[in-house]
């Protein structure tokens, strides 16, 4: 089966509100929705979100090195040499979210080819994955009320708290009146977006320790070398490496340097292809990992349940799984469904979704 095009469509969806953090803020989801053709009428989709303040991707930079750069060399390849087509993609550095739309949108044609979902193809470890729900910045109250709504309206208990803010008590106070609301039945993690220096990570740590926080993430940048390393060999909670492992290399890196215990997986950001090296890696060396989300669309969350719920290592932890809740609209004909804090993987083939014709043609910013 050959590839015959590759289309790639802008498009831009309101949040419901702003979605604020450490590295930047967000208003809308102006993503790329990304469609490979072949020969034999099977077309694969998928997802590409620009995040320009992380990994310096636009729409504009997403549409044009597909374009002009990868479309030539896949157009007329076999949809199977999927290490083949890898190794043509990655002589170009950078461009994760380009690169891994269209991996993904070629393991789902493999899935429809085969008439298999793709989670099965993956591994099929187990159907559904348990959800985290992130939350952005905001007073500790509308946090917490924030999280009580998401709790009772989807059952989910795990929550992502934002921190990275300064003075730290602005975050502590948060996590403190998270705990208070939520109880102790409720797992919490922090995400700092690389917001705050080595020593004042370490004095927040203390205290997040205290209130039982599992996981910390990112909460200084890893190019402070020897601040992260000192900061993560005294930390008592594990801590992730997200957008300073962006690679299979850099996950090695970051784990033997003693910059993580953790990392995040994004598929998003490594695809399906790079997302089993990164996985295979820490298993080998022992470090957990945990689904990470790039602000995903529904479709973009279809992957990383797919992804998420097909390995033992990646579904043990709660993924991130519901920020697609704070978009105002979405493109799938079918909507995503989360209850009693779980999500179900699609048992179709492929990814197994369909475009909303009429949304995209509502969102898309091409015409």
């Amino acid at each position: 089966m050959k590839i015959t095009a590759i289309e790639t469509v802008p498009y831009a969806i309101p949040y419901s509100k702003p979605l604020t953090f450490a590295s930047g803020e967000v208003h809308t989801a102006e993503h790329v929705l990304v469609r490979v053709h072949t020969d034999e009428g099977l077309t694969g989709v998928a997802d590409a979100p620009p995040r320009p303040f992380t990994y310096g991707e636009t729409q504009a930079s997403v549409i044009g090195v597909i374009e002009k750069i990868f479309a030539p060399q896949m157009v007329g390849a076999n949809v199977f040499a999927r290490e083949r087509i890898r190794a043509r993609l990655h002589r170009t550095v950078g461009n994760p979210a380009a690169k891994s739309a269209l991996d993904m949108a070629l393991w789902d044609i493999t899935g429809q080819a085969l008439d298999r979902p793709v989670t099965q193809l993956l591994g099929g470890y187990t159907d559904r994955m348990r959800v985290s729900h992130m939350l952005g910045f905001d007073a500790p109250r509308r946090m917490a009320d924030e999280a009580v709504r998401i709790r009772d309206t989807y059952g989910i208990t795990v929550f992502k708290v934002k921190v990275g803010r300064r003075p730290a008590r602005l975050d502590l106070d948060v996590c403190r009146a998270l705990r208070e609301t939520l109880g102790d039945e409720t797992e919490l993690y922090v995400d700092g977006n690389r917001g705050w220096t080595a020593s004042e990570a370490a004095a927040a740590l203390r205290e997040l320790d205290e209130l039982g926080m599992t996981l910390a993430e990112e909460l200084c940048p890893a190019d402070d070398v020897l601040g992260r390393r000192w900061l993560v060999g005294q930390s008592r909670i594990p801590f992730v490496a997200d957008e300073s492992a962006t690679t299979p290399a850099e996950v090695t890196r970051s784990l033997l340097d003693g910059a993580a215990t953790a990392i995040s997986i994004k598929t998003a950001r490594t695809g399906f292809t790079d997302s089993q090296r990164v996985l295979f890696q820490c298993e080998g060396l022992g470090a957990e990992v945990v689904m990470g989300n790039q602000i995903d669309s529904q479709l973009g969350t279809v992957c990383t349940v797919a992804f998420g719920a097909a390995h033992a290592a990646s579904s043990r932890r709660a993924g991130e799984l519901s920020n697609f809740l704070d978009m105002s609209d979405d493109l799938l004909t079918e909507p995503l469904v989360i209850t009693d804090g779980t999500l179900v993987v699609r048992d179709r083939p492929g990814l197994g979704v369909a475009i909303d014709d009429a949304k995209l043609a509502r969102y898309r910013q091409d015409h």
